[in-house]
């Protein structure tokens, strides 16, 4: 029988519903990196709203999955947002139908792995995060997807010098975030899975068929402990470039993302993130800023869906996939812009270079398409006078 190694070592005397704070790579958010002056750029979920996940965990009362550090209904309130009875408010992470988020969950506590699916935009690396942050205390223990990931990513590597000097040993061995995620019970992440070569893909079937990491230079292997799980994303945009093999897909409990349903819920989602991000970059609130956001909002929904919102115009669609986080993206340049060279106030001005950066990819076919929108439904439209000047300035 096979001797399992684990990378990093499960104390059987401490609370199990947390996740170890270990020497080896495991980082807890008490460990959390920062920048020379202690401030990240872009926190980790589970530092940038700690408050919000103590305060929850404090006041959970309900069932915990083993290692888990609060209840599955904790973690859909934490994503979906709510009022403590203490008054706490839990800002929504996640803008849409309550029920694919109590999927979701679900799925994280039993044996099946999940995969984040849908279009580009549809925060599902966003909802990756804060899903293994709420879970394991840890969204880190993550693999990036490209073209280029190797197997060693999701399995193991080995530290070439010691493995010249002493041949294949524990010490040897570089722990991947998923086999360091199976030695803990905790929440691995692997982004963009159809990215990844289809070969290296399929080293995943073991792991999450059997929980086991099998280490033949050793003899030996690396069991799941209670608690671990995967959460993979996907983009319905790249099938057919590395597609999951159906033993592989069997292997997942798949939730689809859709992009959001109406134009007000997507400009609330757009509000919320440029708020968010703003702050983190000091940027003023622009006062009145709700009138942009929800007119580039409007022109990537239309160009979007091909159809003004009136239903009265059929469009071409662009190239680019105008999903929401590009509409976060547009706003928030167009915020700097506004708060660097303008008065601080969000103008059709601020924003429109971002649109057009935004809706032309293709210079030839995606030029004329933006051309013939600004003439046929921006010039005519009542109270867009200023934007349609603005966007045809940029494009000329």
């Amino acid at each position: 029988m096979p001797v399992s190694v684990e990378p990093t070592s499960v104390d059987p005397s401490r609370d199990q519903s947390a996740p170890a704070n270990t020497s080896a790579g495991v980082r807890t958010s008490a460990q959390a990196p920062t920048g020379g002056n202690g401030e990240a750029l872009r926190p980790h979920a589970e530092d940038a709203f700690a408050a919000e996940l103590a305060a929850l965990a404090a006041q959970d009362d309900r069932p915990r999955p083993t290692r888990w550090r609060m209840s599955p209904w904790a973690v859909a309130m934490y994503l979906l947002g709510g009022t403590l009875p203490d008054g706490t408010v839990i800002t929504p992470k996640y803008v849409g139908p309550r029920r694919i988020v109590e999927v979701a969950v679900t799925t994280l506590a039993t044996d099946r792995a999940l995969l984040l699916l849908g279009v580009p935009g549809t925060a599902k690396t966003w909802v990756s995060e804060h899903l293994a942050a709420a879970v394991s205390g840890d969204s880190t223990l993550l693999v990036q997807g490209t073209s280029g990931t190797p197997e060693e990513a999701i399995r193991y590597g080995w530290n070439y010098a010691q493995l010249l000097a002493n041949g294949p040993s524990r010490d040897a061995l570089v722990p991947s975030p998923v086999m360091r995620a199976m030695a803990e019970g905790m929440t691995a992440r692997v982004e963009e899975l159809t990215r990844i070569p289809a070969d290296v893909q399929d080293s995943l079937i073991t792991i999450l068929s059997e929980k086991t990491l099998p280490i033949p230079e050793l003899g030996s292997e690396v069991q799941a402990v209670r608690g671990f799980n995967l959460i993979a994303t996907a983009n319905d945009r790249d099938r057919g470039v590395n597609d999951l093999s159906s033993a592989l897909r069997r292997r997942f409990n798949t939730v689809v993302l859709p992009l959001p349903e109406s134009a007000d819920a997507e400009v609330d989602i757009v509000s919320r993130r440029v708020d968010q991000i703003g702050r983190s970059l000091d940027l003023p609130t622009a006062p009145d800023g709700i009138d942009e956001i929800r007119r580039v909002v409007t022109v990537f929904r239309e160009l979007r869906d091909g159809i003004t919102a009136d239903g009265r115009t059929k469009l071409k669609s662009p190239s680019g996939t105008l999903s929401t986080a590009e509409a976060i993206s547009v706003v928030t340049n167009g915020l700097a812009l506004s708060a660097h060279f303008g008065d601080g106030v969000l103008r059709a001005s601020d924003v429109a270079a971002g649109i057009l950066g935004a809706v032309v990819r293709d210079p030839a076919a995606d030029r004329v398409i933006w051309q013939e929108y600004l003439e046929a439904v921006v010039r005519e439209r009542d109270g867009w006078k200023d934007f349609y000047r603005a966007c045809r300035e940029v494009s000329a």
